[in-house]
């Protein structure tokens, strides 16, 4: 099976597998979280902060600190989108699904954990990480050797993307997805970045515009958002995401 020659076979197969055991649990449709594999929880990333050795490891890790609380957003937004009412019987729908790995990935899938709900995780091979985290539902973490079949699944059945500050990997998530829309090579769906600050530093979307390289209307595929409420509430009104009832409060 490793022999060049049957790289064709191991790529349908990446396809085929997640596919079949998806369709078993009867998911219909997805909300894909991307972002950072080094940003922790708060706790950890301010104490490997208060641990560094160099100046520049101490500056660096306190930007990540900084950013740490979109650790605690993504759990929340997650743990909100998995309690939802499920607007299909014998269907499950909007399931949360990350990279399967540490940080803004485990923060997705912990959320849903809080809410009692499965999450996906769609691991990826490399040589020194990453494994999958503990909140990804057992029969629901897949793993990837081929990033291109990867990210395939990410966008399959996804209804809406949820994008963290991150790096090389999370950009070419992000652009992937942009430039799918752009083509109408997919249907558009709510694509939500979050920390206006981080992505504006990291990328002159503008500057795109202005260049003639994209269409000022492509500045529209996307929304800039900084909360778990503030993306909750756009979700929960494009989707139509509703929250069960209270039992004490009157329908």
């Amino acid at each position: 099976m490793l022999r060049d020659e049957l790289r064709p076979v191991r790529l349908q197969l990446e396809l085929l597998k997640p596919e079949i055991v998806l369709q078993e649990y009867h998911i219909a449709s997805t909300i894909v979280f991307y972002g950072s594999a080094r940003i922790p929880e708060p706790g950890t990333a301010y104490a490997r902060a208060a641990t560094a050795h160099s100046e520049r490891e101490h500056a660096v890790a306190a930007r990540l600190a900084e950013k740490s609380h979109y650790y605690v957003e993504a759990r929340r937004l997650a743990e909100r989108i998995s309690s939802i009412v499920q607007p299909v019987p014998d269907e499950r729908n909007f399931v949360v699904t990350s990279g399967g790995g540490p940080s803004i990935m485990e923060a997705a899938n912990r959320g849903a954990a809080d809410a009692g709900a499965p999450s996906i995780g769609l691991n990826i091979v490399l040589e020194h990480e990453q494994a999958p985290n503990m909140f990804v539902t057992p029969g629901l973490s897949f793993q990837f050797h081929y990033f291109a079949i990867r990210k395939m699944h990410f966008l399959m059945r996804a209804r809406a993307l949820c994008v963290f500050p991150g790096g090389f990997g999370t950009l070419d998530e992000l652009f992937e997805v942009l430039t799918l829309i752009q083509t109408r090579k997919i249907k558009p769906v709510p694509v939500l970045l979050f920390g206006e600050a981080f992505w504006r530093r990291i990328v002159n979307f503008e500057a795109l515009a202005e260049e003639g390289v994209i269409a000022f209307d492509d500045l529209s595929l996307f929304r800039f958002v900084e909360t778990a409420d503030e993306a909750w509430a756009y979700l929960a009104q494009e989707l139509d995401l509703r929250l069960p009832v209270p039992q004490d409060q009157p329908v």
